[in-house]
């Protein structure tokens, strides 16, 4: 069970407090190409497969513009990929970014309406988890796509998202890279980022989106059929890495 300190969206938690992924999908991948942290995340990812057996059935829940499915379907060529974004400009972004690689199929419904039970090799969600309506019944969901021994590659945020510390971070690291009018050229550009930041700040405290430490976390993902492999902070403290294994 959640301890106190954990939140999540509840059915009289206000809806309407949430951040426009629509809006935020037109200049995510701008500053992400250009913070540090989400490429050491990509980085981070593209080695752990090619630490394992190359899965034959990926999923993809939640997969925004599709940065982690372009690395397994450039790593697992052979492999049958389903990318599942239910945000229509995110996915429409994807498609397009991802148009060269013909082992992707595409779905825009949410976790829940997925039917596929137990077919999966591996199973990805990266910074999905959190924005989801009732996180312990979509770990559930997510157990229900792997065959036993299938494993899962999680990364949520669990804290509040600081948006003046990561924009004096990230302004810092642009300027290093870009200079100064590059940096300010890149941080116009991708000015809905920092606005859609503070909703997803706003929904956070509201309790809209859930919030959790590194224990709360890993216990509940235990709690619904996994075996955690690893388990780090990343993302600046602010995220919990869990690769984990689905139980039989």
């Amino acid at each position: 069970m959640s301890s106190p300190r954990t939140k999540y969206r509840s059915k009289a938690a206000n809806r309407s407090v949430s951040a426009d992924w629509s809006a935020y999908s037109a200049s995510y991948d701008l500053l992400s190409k250009h913070n540090p942290e989400y490429q050491a995340l990509l980085q981070g990812f593209e080695a752990f497969l090619d630490s394992i057996e190359t899965p034959q059935i990926i999923y993809d829940i939640g997969g925004g513009t599709g940065n982690y499915t372009e690395i397994a379907a450039r790593a697992c060529p052979d492999s049958e990929i389903h990318f599942v974004e239910p945000d229509t400009n995110m996915n429409r972004s994807a498609q397009s970014k991802l148009a060269a690689y013909k082992n992707i199929t595409y779905d825009n419904r949410t976790l829940q309406d997925i039917d596929a039970t137990g077919t999966a090799d591996l199973v990805i969600c990266i910074h999905a988890l959190y924005a989801m309506p009732a996180p312990e019944q979509r770990l559930a969901d997510l157990r229900r796509l792997l065959r036993p021994g299938g494993c899962l590659y999680l990364i949520d945020i669990g804290r509040y998202m600081n948006v003046p510390d990561w924009r004096s971070y990230l302004f810092a690291s642009v300027k290093k890279e870009l200079g100064l009018i590059g940096a300010l050229r890149v941080f116009w550009q991708g000015r809905e980022i920092a606005k859609q930041n503070k909703s997803i700040l706003e929904a956070q405290k509201k309790g809209v989106y859930w919030t959790h430490t590194e224990t709360e976390f890993a216990s509940l993902v235990a709690q619904n059929g996994f075996e955690i492999v690893r388990q780090q902070s990343v993302y600046r403290d602010h995220s919990d890495l869990l690769v984990c294994r689905a139980i039989s």
